[in-house]
């Protein structure tokens, strides 16, 4: 029970939150089989065609279910690659409520209800939660790029840490981190990341991220529509729809985590206690 808790509230902290407002099924985004190039062209490929900025802004309707409950918000969401990423929800006439701000070394959170925030290091979270906090993977997963577990990028040098397979029309680029668990990323033939799933050894607990409906951003391609399901067993735990209706590459963003001096500074022991709450 401990376990799937933990995954249930991996699935709110790492994504979004918004706590104020089986088996893998893999798809094909095209009918073509298409032959796959080598692993080594392919990696690069993918890793090519996913989109390319230096800021990025969005704004999306994030859908949040977990067993008797179903959250939906607006959610602004602002990155620096490679530095840092704020996630603003605002489930009532664009007011915001909780706000969440990810670095290289440490993660906030605002919650403006009830006048408290969490500052926290990546280091102080480790055992906290079944994956270890990382920037660079986190923001992987929300722009749809390949990751290296613990890693900022990867290198072609670092191809060789990844199986290929081809599986049913798709292509799968396999590894795993050094804590057992594996990680699966599939891409279609035209080259683009529709799926990333992280799951334990044996494959019974799993956080799986599906990419659909990619349309042009500065001609560019980019998903707007993620899916982040956790599985244990056979059963769902929980999942979050991001439907993005607004994405702008490369555009000025302001990035600002001002904590009024009345806020009360709480542990993240504390707001995952307050979150286990809703998941019971």
């Amino acid at each position: 029970m401990k376990r799937n808790k933990q995954y249930i509230l991996l699935l709110l902290t790492a994504t979004l939150i918004l706590v104020s407002g089986c088996k893998t099924a893999r798809k094909a985004t095209s009918g073509r089989e298409g032959i796959f190039k080598e692993k080594e062209v392919f990696m690069s490929s993918v890793q090519q065609k996913a989109l390319q900025f230096q800021t990025l802004s969005a704004r999306m309707n994030a859908d949040l279910n977990i067993p008797g409950k179903s959250l939906s918000s607006r959610v602004d969401m602002k990155i620096v690659k490679d530095s840092v990423f704020q996630l603003s929800v605002q489930p009532f006439l664009g007011i915001e409520v909780f706000r969440m701000e990810f670095s290289i070394d440490s993660v906030k959170m605002m919650d403006r209800m009830n006048k408290r925030y969490v500052l926290e290091s990546y280091e102080s979270l480790k055992g906290e939660t079944p994956v270890d906090f990382n920037f660079y993977n986190l923001q992987a997963l929300f722009t749809n790029h390949l990751f290296l577990p613990g890693k900022q990028s990867i290198s072609p040098e670092e191809f060789i840490q990844f199986f290929y397979v081809e599986n049913e029309g798709l292509a799968e680029l396999r590894t795993k981190d050094e804590t057992g668990l594996h990680y699966t990323f599939t891409a279609d033939n035209e080259e683009k990341l529709v799926s990333t799933l992280i799951a334990n050894a044996t494959g019974s607990q799993k956080l799986q991220w599906d990419y659909t409906d990619f349309q042009q951003a500065n001609s560019q391609s980019f998903p707007m529509r993620m899916k982040a399901q956790v599985v244990s067993g056979n059963e769902n735990k929980g999942s979050l729809t991001l439907n993005f209706n607004k994405i702008e590459p490369d555009v000025p963003v302001r990035m600002d985590f001002t904590i009024p001096s009345k806020y009360t500074r709480i542990t993240y022991a504390q707001i995952i206690k307050a979150l286990s709450n809703l998941s019971k």
